[in-house]
Parts: structure tokens; sequence; C-alpha cells
């Protein structure tokens, strides 16, 4: 599959079950998560996109992962939601680029994964106010992150640059406001306003 071309580009919005600021980011996946396990909920909105021959424009999916303790340690969990409008071959590709099977970003953490949870097809809703976001995935996430304002510009948040992850270097730092995730049989629930949270916009492909 990873011989096929593709690109990918729009938005993703994340929490994490860390507190602010997630040490993963900070030690390039090194840390022990600050409750000891991590789960994290990723979502992504592509704006334009194309797999070989099949377009991926407005579709979205989420990666969804467990990690038992530090990520570099491997053993993560991980399962895939796509687009309950994407047609059959849109539903494979989204789920080949959100696996790493067709190469690109997601391919490194390829090696960390332990067990792949399946994946299912639901309905998105994506909500983006300022520095707000929001991501409810029918009956299985519903999450929501606000930025950290920067006090030389307070219309615009802080960011972490040159990093690991996978979506972008260069992320915003947010807090998660809520999160809720009920999927592949991991259960999160969290309003506590102290954990963490990102968002950026991401371009990808193939190779």
């Amino acid at each position: 599959m990873d011989s096929v071309k593709w690109q990918i580009r729009g938005s993703y919005v994340e929490t994490c079950s860390c507190d602010f600021l997630c040490p993963c980011i900070t030690s390039n996946l090194a840390a022990r998560p600050t409750k000891g396990d991590c789960t994290a909920a990723l979502v992504y909105q592509v704006d334009r996109g194309f797999y070989g021959d099949t377009s991926l424009d407005n579709l979205s999916f989420a990666v969804l992962l467990y990690s038992p303790g530090p990520m570099i340690e491997g053993n993560l969990s991980v399962g895939v939601i796509t687009d309950e409008r994407a047609s059959n071959e849109q539903q494979q590709a989204l789920i080949a680029i959100a696996s790493g099977q067709a190469g690109g970003p997601m391919a490194a953490l390829g090696p960390l994964v332990g067990t792949f949870l399946g994946a299912e097809a639901r309905p998105f809703r994506y909500q983006h106010d300022g520095m707000k976001r929001a991501v409810s995935i029918e009956g299985l996430l519903d999450q929501a992150c606000e930025g950290i304002a920067s006090a030389l510009n307070p219309d615009e948040p802080l960011y972490i640059d040159n990093t690991l992850h996978p979506t972008n270097a260069r992320l915003a730092l947010a807090k998660a406001t809520r999160s809720h995730l009920h999927a592949f049989g991991l259960d999160w629930d969290d309003t506590s306003g102290a954990n963490n949270g990102h968002f950026a916009p991401f371009t990808w492909q193939s190779g």
C-alpha cells in the first residue's frame, strides 16, 4: 500500500490524559506520563487530499491511543475512527494513512504499536472558534481544548516547536476543557481543565 502516492492537509486537535504540559513532548517520548499511563485522542479534519485517484477532501479521521508507560517503550494500543460519509475506497485510504500502513508520519509510530484495536466509521462534528477547538464523534468521543494565550499577542497561542510529534513539528499549547472517550475498550472521562491539549495545521504525504 505504501507505493500509492497520497497527500492530505488540514487541521488537527488533540487532548490527552497527562497534566499540562505533556512530558512526552518535552522528553522526546521518553518520560513517564504524569498519571503513569496515557490515553490520547488525535482528530484530523482533511481540507484537501487524495490517495492515488481517490479524493479525500472534507473528510475526517481520528487516532485513539493508549500508552501503558513511556511511549518510547512501545506496547501502544491504537484504534482508528473514519468519517461515516466516506466511501469504501476512502475508508480504506484513511485507515491506511492513519495506521501508518501507507507510510507518512504515522509509519514512524509503527514499531511502538503493540495492539491495533480496529477501525470504526462514525459521524464527526468539528468546531473552531478562535483558540477554542472541539470535536465530537457520535457515541465514541467528545473533546475540547483552548489555547494558552501569548502575553505578547493574546489572540495567538503559545507554541512548542521542533518536536517529534507526527502531526506537525510546531504545536499550539492548549489545556483540555473536556475529554470523554469510550471506544475500543478505552474509557476516559475528564473535565478538570488541567490536562494537556494541542492543535495545529498539518500536511502529510507519502514517501
